[in-house]
């Protein structure tokens, strides 16, 4: 798939100043108003699809879930973000490797290098550095390990071959520590791809700004994993609805902002 697709947009609708049809890039830009260079925080974006009942996974992976669009929405958030954020266990099931260089989108990451760094965080280090994901990463997105001080040290000095590994906590991974550590390496954007229970934390800790979600016109069933994975949120964190868009196919791409604490 080489062409850039369209969707129709259904909110905001013509009365609200939207269009009727429009290009990805244009409806997943990043905002005007999102944080500047001098701001202390990043802005981050989590990427999901989901089925209409709520599942994340068929048989233990999201891929079964998107279409071409959705695909399509993946790639461009990649070429939009600074790094790419992804917990251990979601790099382990879906087989990451380094972002790829997509033709479609290389004119979004213009003055900046040809793709972003994947970060993944972890606290047990339990990851295969002979894979992909480290020794396939080119010297301008050198994989990024997100850890915490309890992590063996011998795997964090494994770690340390392959990988720029950051120490952002004392039992587990503190996301909001982490997060300033990848915007002090000027990583304004990050683009979070999941799991679940980083989302969570994410959320439960106040540094989302956006969720970007596919809904899949399917109903699953089971006893799958949602989007956010984790006790209960009390209160619930309500949500604005930015844009919804669609595809003939029954499929939705709704982008919701947050109010950040």
């Amino acid at each position: 798939m080489t062409e850039i697709p369209t969707v129709r947009r259904l909110l905001p609708g013509a009365t609200d100043g939207g269009t009727p049809d429009l290009s990805l890039p244009e409806a997943f830009a990043f905002p005007a108003d999102a944080r500047s260079p001098a701001d202390a925080q990043s802005w981050v974006r989590a990427v999901f699809v989901a089925s209409v009942d709520g599942a994340a996974t068929v048989s233990g992976r999201a891929g079964g879930l998107g279409n071409a669009v959705d695909r399509a929405v993946f790639a461009l958030n990649r070429a939009l973000a600074d790094v790419i954020l992804v917990g251990a266990d979601t790099a382990r099931t879906e087989e990451y490797g380094p972002a790829e260089d997509d033709s479609r989108w290389r004119g979004l990451r213009e003055g900046r290098s040809p793709t972003a760094p994947i970060a993944v965080v972890t606290d047990s280090l339990a990851l295969d550095f002979s894979s992909p994901l480290f020794v396939d990463a080119p010297a301008w997105a050198r994989t990024i390990v997100l850890t915490s001080e309890s992590s063996p040290a011998e795997a964090r000095a494994k770690a340390a071959e392959v990988a720029e590994v950051i120490v952002a906590g004392a039992d587990t991974v503190d996301l909001t520590l982490a997060l300033a550590a990848l915007r002090e390496r000027g990583f304004e954007r990050i683009v979070c791809e999941g799991g679940p229970s980083v989302f969570a934390e994410l959320v439960r800790a106040g540094c989302a700004d956006e969720l970007c979600l596919t809904r899949s016109p399917e109903i699953v069933g089971g006893q799958g994993t949602r989007i956010v994975h984790g006790p209960a949120l009390d209160p619930p964190v309500p949500l604005d609805l930015a844009e919804v868009l669609a595809t003939d196919d029954g499929y939705l791409y709704l982008l919701y902002r947050f109010e950040r604490s």
